[in-house]
């Protein structure tokens, strides 16, 4: 096999059904699953991704971690000879696109809520949303004398010290850590289970106690006491210019504006900090990628305001990089960055939502690699079609195929949402197979590309300012193809 092509090899993974676990943590599905493992091993695939529900493992009581079900799925896994990438997913199954089943986040945890209805996320008309514990109470001691970030850490722990035998014999290859709602790094700004309908722009959601008053303490530090939280962004359905915030010369372009802007998107910054310091310890000299996922919030990327993406704490401006922060975060780390989005086509996209999935994607992979780091992507809906495949090929290497060794930029894994009988039945299945083999540079499966070094200790906390300063100027994305060398 020739060397210099494997470097253009990029691993595929396939996500596992999000009942592959059923609501009362067993594992019932044995021989659907084995099934479908063989066929994916069967199409030269790498590995798969499952998420590991908080709710489930530590349901019954804090403290109280029940491995079983898991275990007896990545016994399979490890029998197919695939590799595993596991989400640490201490967010609520349900409410989001393509959520098929209800898990919410620990019955214990949500009982606390009961007396304290602020440890959950809030928009300015008072509702709260129980995807996932606000940021707000990162570092309150209020769940049976813990914080919001021990519990994850406590949980990451039990997971390490109960899958160890997978962790050592290198089957889990990939640690994601999730940091919000649907496992993404961002706020809940567009939640469908409150009524949000694409493509509204969102709320801004950060109007509980805890960071209401961290809100006020940051204002009153620069001097301006008097700023309250925003209240002319408008509502989850509006449209940009319907808001004084985000019309044309808006309140987002204003010193008050701007100060809220990046005070909301740091929290977020400073929030994924934090929790992969955690994951970091909990997994140090294990060979295992720790990563993150960002949300692809392509809609109305395509005006100067990136409304959506700035309820959701992306601080992203045509003039402004609000990926490359968090990029730049990751590096303390040794953090990938997965995005999503990598399947769409900005000629498939209503122009009312002034939505540009191609520029999105582009920017934020670009970002990743001028910080240096692993990238890898998702796709966002189900697709079985040549052109969505060729659009996940085009970006996987923005400039093809590099016969002389790596290409300048490439994926560093692909994940494929999700396994489904639709997938695996006769014609999908085929062009699913070939889809991996263009993925693979048209070489057979190889489980020794990109081998996984022991994850080394988080290099010193870098200064918010610093961070900040990679933001401006927004530097042009490398360039991309506008088709891929190797099409389905």
């Amino acid at each position: 096999m020739p060397a210099n092509l494997l470097a253009n090899y990029v691993q595929v993974y396939v996500m596992l059904p999000l009942d592959v676990i059923t609501v009362n943590n067993t594992f019932e599905k044995e021989d659907e699953t084995r099934e479908q493992l063989k066929k994916l091993t069967e199409a030269g695939v790498d590995g798969v991704m499952i998420d590991v529900w908080w709710g489930l493992v530590e349901g019954k009581a804090p403290g109280v971690y029940d491995w079983t079900a898991y275990k007896q799925v990545f016994k399979l896994v490890q029998e197919a000879g695939l590799k595993l990438q596991a989400i640490m997913s201490c967010h609520q199954c349900g409410g989001n696109v393509g959520d098929v089943v209800n898990i919410p986040i620990p019955q214990w945890v949500r009982d606390v809520g009961e007396g304290n209805p602020d440890i959950f996320y809030t928009n300015r008309r008072g509702m709260r949303n129980i995807e996932y514990l606000t940021l707000g109470v990162d570092d309150q001691p209020l769940f049976q004398g813990r914080t919001a970030i021990q519990l994850y850490a406590d949980y990451m722990k039990s997971f390490r010290e109960n899958m160890a035998e997978f962790l050592d014999a290198g089957v889990i290859v990939d640690i994601e850590v999730g940091l919000g709602p649907a496992g993404e790094m961002r706020y809940p700004s567009y939640p469908q289970s409150q009524g949000w309908v694409f493509p509204g722009i969102g709320e801004f959601i950060c109007y509980d106690k805890y960071l209401g008053a961290d809100f006020k303490a940051a204002a009153t530090e620069a001097g301006h006491p008097e700023w309250e939280l925003p209240d002319d962004a408008g509502e989850y359905n509006d449209t940009p210019e319907k808001t004084p915030f985000f019309s044309d010369n808006g309140t987002y372009q204003t010193e008050k504006g701007k100060f809220f802007l990046t005070w909301y998107s740091n929290k977020l910054i400073k929030h994924g900090d934090k929790i992969l310091d955690e994951a970091n310890k909990v997994f140090l000299g294990c060979r295992v990628n720790l990563a993150i996922k960002i949300s692809g919030i392509h809609w109305w990327y395509r005006v100067p305001n990136h409304a959506a993406e700035l309820t959701a704490g992306y601080y992203n401006l045509d003039d402004r990089d609000g990926y490359r922060t968090i990029a730049h975060m990751l590096t303390r780390h040794y953090a990938s960055m997965n995005f999503t989005c990598a399947e769409m086509r900005d000629n498939e996209q209503s122009s009312e939502a002034k939505s540009a999935p191609e520029e999105l994607v582009q920017q934020v992979l670009s970002a990743g690699w001028r910080e240096g780091l692993n990238v890898a992507c998702e796709n966002a809906l189900n697709r079985y079609d040549a052109t969505a495949y060729n659009t996940i090929l085009r970006n996987a290497r923005p400039q093809g195929i590099n016969k002389n060794g790596a290409p300048e930029h490439k994926l560093y894994g692909f994940t494929y949402l999700r396994v489904s009988d639709e997938l695996l039945e006769a014609q999908n299945y085929a062009t699913f197979k070939t889809f991996v083999r263009r993925m693979h540079a048209n070489l057979d499966y190889n489980p020794n590309v990109d081998p996984v070094e022991p994850l080394k200790r988080s290099k010193p906390e870098i200064p918010i300012q610093e961070i900040l300063e990679v933001a401006q100027p927004r530097l042009e994305p490398f360039p991309f193809d506008e088709n891929t060398d190797l099409p389905v």
